[in-house]
């Protein structure tokens, strides 16, 4: 993983941009899309039925399966990586997640439920933060407050047009910016 990756997993980011990529990729409303913590990293996704019935991907936490899924498309690759041993797994454990210390997964469900331009102005509030963060101009805490500042400041709209997404990109980058040096500042 790179650095900003790295970062959007300690702040769950990257679980509130999967949240609403779901949201958006299966046409489900967001209240559909639940995040569990599970600090082995073997279970990648459920999906949970009508029925109550839940399928699950488990595969060793590697990302050179997913890799290869978006090479091998509409294949399937041969060990891509190593099988799991499932007798050194030992437990499968999941937790419901902190969000009052991971605010960014709290704000990613906000932008997910406003909807429109709002999960690109969190996206965009996110990456002027955490390179914020990467060049030592803020700390690690602060990366959640100017994401949420930017959402409060920066009006989501309709989302009628690549136009309007890119539009809400610039302003809440601005925003961000702007943030950013009040944080720094103060």
């Amino acid at each position: 993983m790179g650095p900003k990756i790295s970062v959007d997993s300690s702040t769950l980011m990257n679980k509130g941009l999967e949240v609403i990529e779901a949201r958006e990729l299966f046409d489900l409303g967001i209240q559909q899309v639940e995040v569990v913590i599970h600090p082995e990293s073997v279970v990648h996704g459920m999906v949970e039925f009508t029925d109550g019935a839940t399928i699950a991907q488990l595969s060793m936490p590697d990302m050179r399966l997913p890799i290869a899924y978006a090479l091998a498309e509409p294949d399937r690759v041969t060990r891509a990586v190593g099988a799991i041993d499932w007798t050194s797994i030992g437990s499968l454990t999941f937790d419901e997640p902190d969000i009052e210390t991971f605010r960014c997964l709290a704000l990613a469900f906000e932008a997910g439920r406003l909807g429109g331009t709002a999960p690109a102005v969190l996206s965009a509030a996110n990456e002027v933060a955490v390179h914020a963060f990467l060049t030592r101009r803020i700390g690690w805490l602060a990366i959640a407050d100017v994401v949420e500042a930017t959402l409060d400041r920066v009006t989501p709209a309709r989302a009628g047009s690549l136009d309007d997404i890119l539009s809400a990109d610039r302003r809440a980058r601005e925003e961000a910016e702007r943030v950013v040096h009040q944080v720094t500042a103060a």
